[in-house]
């Protein structure tokens, strides 16, 4: 049987129960990586930031953050996507995924980028960014640089730094 979950924008009161889950999933190493360095000091903008809840309870949530990437300005980075262990594997992260891209098309962005796994990631449309093409502030492994062209051709004008924006 298919668990009952509902999707929800992330509010303020999500953000503890959030932050644990990311500390759980990612370690405290989190602080280090790249898409955090991009997202630092930028507030989440709530149509684009999805929590996922079931029984009452918050049990993981994504966030998309407005970038600009060279000459493209209306770019996502998607992440962190979290789920809570005990959930994984139940649909929860590919329902956040597929709504947060439905959102990202309905706001009109025409590209999405994160740093995952392609086997994970692939089924969703996203594939490897051309290594060089876009740079991060800090060190990103290119074989986990993905992206999706929510336009065609939205990847031509997106090349060099990325840079979070404030939605």
């Amino acid at each position: 049987m298919q668990p009952q979950f509902k999707i929800r924008e992330e509010s303020a009161d999500d953000a503890a129960i959030l932050s644990d889950l990311s500390a759980a999933a990612f370690g405290p190493g989190r602080f280090t990586r790249a898409a955090y360095k991009v997202r630092e000091g930028v507030s989440p903008t709530p149509k684009l930031c999805l929590t996922v809840w079931s029984d009452d309870r918050l049990r993981g949530g994504v966030r998309l953050t407005p970038v600009a990437i060279g000459e493209e300005k209306r770019a996502l980075l998607l992440g962190p996507l979290i789920v809570d262990p005990a959930y994984a594997g139940k649909g929860y992260g590919r329902t956040l995924v597929t709504q947060g891209l439905e959102r990202a098309i309905a706001e009109g962005f025409r590209l999405v980028v994160l740093v995952g796994d392609m086997p994970y990631y692939g089924r969703f449309g996203f594939r490897p960014v051309s290594p060089g093409r876009i740079t991060m502030p800090g060190p990103v492994d290119p074989e986990r640089l993905l992206a999706i062209e929510l336009v065609p051709g939205a990847l031509e004008g997106a090349a060099g730094l990325m840079q979070a924006l404030n939605g």
